[in-house]
């Protein structure tokens, strides 16, 4: 026989051996929300705690120094050799750029360490070594991790792996087996977030209105949970929409589910009680059936300590048209949140509530083959916000709720109206059930019933327009809060002067990450009450903080002007909430 070459694939190399790892993501879903500029992003903070936790719950990591080594540049430097990263979507050539950023003194340090590859969406591990890295002087800590798309709405999933230097143990990685919706462990586990059904006269009648096929109308405030962080994608991901879809599959009669959702991230509220009548009421446009409040993972910084998480509750229910107000309870990764001081308001007034702690954690520390439903990694997307399979879980909880009204209904259940609400005295207090919120907007209109007089804006004459953005209701798109705002950007410092006449008042006001912000002193009637510092909390978001609290409507002249030092700076007054 004569010699033929043979062709085939060649004997590949062996397999370099990979250094132990362990992961920040498995498996997690990411979506390209759209951008400005055209393309589509995904951001994952990683600053403040997170990166930590992320070790903890997707990587298994409980060693106390290598997760102390996590909170600076220098101690992950130290402990990661390299990162891998797979991303896979449904068009396998699909581009994406992966970038892990560090932070400097601020978020928005431009001489920051920026960690970038570029590389298709096909599943491949790509390894990136530290050692290759060009590093900055200026890096304080690991900020952010972002996917960047050339255009908006992929949807992919991602692996992140830290592989660690010599020294470096990873323990064994977790393998996540699948959620069995229909197995007896997960509708106990359901059960379990039913805190008391309460006085079922306004859901009942929800479930009436639908039966009928008549269109209801279901709205949701809270936090970040609300909005639907963790959420891939987060409008249709959401707990709230999933909710409402469900409801409108299994008891709406032809009819439809009109659906709002408001929640913001990183407010407590404090800040929800005043924008009520925008953002749920659509300043009367809108008349709720069904109105979920959700503020137990938001609420530990309310200076109030629950007053107004009263007082929205109390102005929930005393709308005349007698919604059905539900409080949620959700949960942080660490087993928390703050039903034990919020759960009173609801035994108070008999309100229907629902804990997806009560649920989840019993759960969380048993092994798949003695009861576990869904881990901590798969319920969680970051340490403060659930997974897909996380607002899945709320939803359920939610609907188990209406399942549960509708199996066992007693119409001749005695609904409050609002002359029977003022008779019930409030268990922590409901100081600010009446606020409102004044702007640049609605300022005329409250004018003669606060006897407004905007004495002068002053150096706050501009408009901000970088104001923290919201997805809500079934919308992607996300929107300014408080675009209705006084802005101050200039080098002179003119008084904001505000006269009105109100027994207590609120201050809202921007947060910023960014050192172009300053401080601004407000004062009451010439005295000194605050200094408001927009770079406390370190990025850009709504704040609420209490100017006074007085029995007695008075006249008061409110004043804002630039600290000293700070006369070139930013400072954004959102607006006020106002009680007469």
């Amino acid at each position: 026989m004569g010699t033929e070459e043979v062709r085939g694939p060649k004997a590949p190399k062996d397999p370099i051996k990979k250094k132990p790892f362990f992961f920040i993501m498995q498996g997690k879903d990411i979506y390209g929300a759209p951008q400005p500029d055209g393309r589509g992003i995904q951001f994952i903070y990683e600053s403040d705690g997170r990166l930590i936790n992320a070790a903890r719950l997707s990587g298994n990591i409980t060693d106390d120094y290598m997760l102390e080594l996590l909170k600076t540049t220098e101690g992950f430097r130290k402990m990661v050799h390299s990162i891998g990263v797979s991303v896979s979507s449904r068009v396998p050539d699909e581009k994406v750029r992966f970038v892990f950023q560090m932070y400097g003194e601020t978020q928005t340090d431009p001489t920051s360490t920026q960690i970038t590859l570029d590389f298709e969406t096909d599943g491949m591990e790509r390894i990136i070594k530290m050692s290759d890295v060009d590093w900055k002087a200026s890096d304080k800590e690991p900020g952010q991790i972002r996917f960047e798309f050339p255009e908006p709405g992929i949807q992919a999933s991602v692996d992140v792996r830290f592989y660690l230097n010599n020294g470096f143990v990873a323990p064994i990685q977790p393998i996540d087996t699948m959620v069995d919706f229909a197995s007896k462990g997960y509708k106990e586990m359901i059960n379990r977030s039913l805190m008391q059904t309460g006085n079922t006269a306004r859901l009942e009648k929800v479930l009436q209105k639908a039966g009928k096929g008549e269109d209801v109308c279901l709205a949701f405030i809270g936090g970040s949970i609300t909005q639907g962080a963790g959420a891939i994608p987060i409008h249709e991901k959401c707990y709230p929409r999933l909710f409402a879809e469900t409801f409108e599959k299994k008891y709406t009669n032809g009819g439809k589910v009109d659906f709002i959702k408001a929640g913001v991230g990183g407010t407590p509220s404090e800040l929800g009680m005043c924008r009520f009548e925008r953002d749920i009421l659509r300043q009367g446009a809108k008349q709720p059936d069904l109105i979920v409040i959700e503020f137990a993972v938001n609420d530990e910084g309310d200076e109030t300590k629950g007053v107004c998480y009263e007082s929205l509750v109390r102005k929930a229910l005393a709308l005349p048209w007698k919604p059905a107000v539900v409080l949620l309870f959700a949960v942080f990764s660490f087993d928390w949140n703050l039903q034990d001081r919020l759960g009173p308001v609801g035994v108070r007034y008999d309100l229907p509530m629902v804990s997806i702690m009560d649920a989840v954690t019993p759960q969380f520390t048993l092994l798949p083959n003695d009861g576990r439903v869904i881990s901590k990694n798969q319920f969680f997307y970051d340490q403060f916000h659930p997974s897909n399979l996380g607002h899945q879980v709320m939803s359920d909880c939610l609907i188990n709720l209406v399942d549960e009204v509708n199996g066992k209904a007693v119409s001749e259940s005695f609904s409050l109206d609002e002359k029977e609400l003022d008779k019930i005295t409030p268990v922590i207090g409901a100081d600010f059930e009446k606020v409102e919120l004044v702007d640049k907007h609605e300022l005329k209109r409250l004018s003669r019933k606060y006897h407004i007089t905007l004495m002068s804006e002053g150096s706050f004459n501009s408009e901000d327009k970088e104001l923290q953005m919201v997805e809500m209701d079934k919308k992607i798109e996300p929107v300014a809060e408080f675009p209705y705002n006084w802005a101050h950007a200039s080098t002179e410092n003119d008084p904001f002067r505000l006269k009105l006449t109100c027994s207590k008042l609120l201050l809202l006001f921007k947060d910023s990450g960014s050192t172009a912000y300053g401080t601004a002193e407000v004062y009451v009637d010439g005295q000194k009450i605050m200094d408001a510092d927009p770079l406390k909390v370190g990025w850009t978001h709504c704040n609420a903080v209490i100017l006074f609290n007085e029995k007695e409507s008075t006249s008061h002249v409110v004043e804002i002007c630039m600290a000293k030092g700070h006369e070139d700076k930013k400072f954004t007054i959102l607006g006020f909430g106002v009680v007469e």
